[in-house]
């Protein structure tokens, strides 16, 4: 009988090293961002902190400007010029509502329904952008003229007589009027809420509508269950992208309204370019800032939606 050998044992497979990444290959993505950093350092954190130190400060242009450490500004521009930041906060969440009634359905059917013509309909949004914001806000000026067809119109259905009840229009007139700025803000900014909007609906599986249908989903159903809880994210960008803006705009109230209809930042271009208290404007501005970003912060919790468009 004989005896077999064992075979021989087989050596383990040598594992491949592990290469570690070096110092420089680490640094690679620091070096990247680098250009990023300074840009924001130098034209964004910078103008932030000369601001700051200005808002603190007392004197005049004729006799210079010193840092006194001088708080009282704050309380003293909020104090005079509240009824502005009231009106603007006002007018900006009116003609965010306004572009968001109008903006939705229009990206829901340049994403669902428009077809070979989505790209059309968007260089139609798109196509504002085209022109200086100047000649845009100009041009409502004629169509909302005194005596034009838009204002015959609007009186011969006595929608004017409804707005001058609520306070947005006086008489038969429509420029120099709250009307006249909500409009001329919802026109300007309206592609703003409309492009977040359609990239947010756009990336909906339509396979998700099929299934309620399947479900026996009503279309109302489906919209309200399904398309515009998914859509969230733009609806939060578009009013963001929207609200924020328009609460600091001043050209639309300088060209289509008149001093009762001032918002916030027509107070601050004319203490920073005609009074010449940079103080007061700074301070201002800081408040503005404070009060957006108090209210964008409130706003992203309670939508319940981080995921931004």
């Amino acid at each position: 009988m004989t005896v077999t050998e064992a075979p021989p044992p087989v050596a383990a497979a040598a594992e491949p090293p592990v290469h570690k990444p070096s110092v420089r290959r680490k640094l690679v993505p620091y070096w990247l961002l680098l250009p990023g950093i300074l840009w924001l350092l130098v034209f964004f954190v910078l103008p932030m902190v000369y601001q700051a130190s200005t808002s603190v400060q007392t004197g005049s242009l004729e006799k210079g400007f010193e840092v006194t450490w001088h708080f009282q500004t704050y309380w003293e521009a909020f104090q005079e010029y509240y009824p502005q930041f009231l009106r603007s906060l006002l007018y900006a969440g009116t003609a965010t509502a306004l572009c968001l009634l109008l903006g939705y359905p229009l990206a829901y059917l340049i994403a669902f329904k428009a077809g070979r013509w989505r790209n059309v309909l968007l260089i139609l949004v798109i196509a504002p952008f085209f022109t200086s914001f100047l000649i845009r806000t100009l041009a409502w000026k004629t169509i909302l003229a005194d005596g034009g067809p838009v204002v015959e119109t609007l009186n011969a259905l006595h929608i004017l007589d409804v707005t001058s009840l609520l306070g947005m229009t006086e008489g038969d007139r429509v420029l120099a009027t709250p009307l006249a700025v909500v409009c001329g803000l919802t026109y300007n900014f309206l592609p703003f809420m409309i492009l977040p909007l359609y990239t947010s609906l756009e990336r909906i599986d339509t396979r998700l509508h099929e299934a309620a249908g399947d479900l026996y989903a009503t279309p109302a159903t489906t919209f309200r269950k399904v398309t515009f809880p998914l859509s969230m994210p733009g609806v939060v960008s578009g009013t963001l992208l929207t609200f924020i803006p328009a609460s600091g705009d001043y050209v639309n109230a300088e060209l289509l309204g008149s001093t009762d209809t001032r918002m916030i930042g027509n107070v601050i271009q004319s203490q920073y370019l005609r009074i010449l208290d940079y103080p007061t404007a700074a301070a201002l501005s800081f408040i503005l800032m404070a009060v957006v970003l108090i209210m964008v912060t409130v706003y992203i919790r309670r939508a319940g939606t981080e995921d931004l468009v």
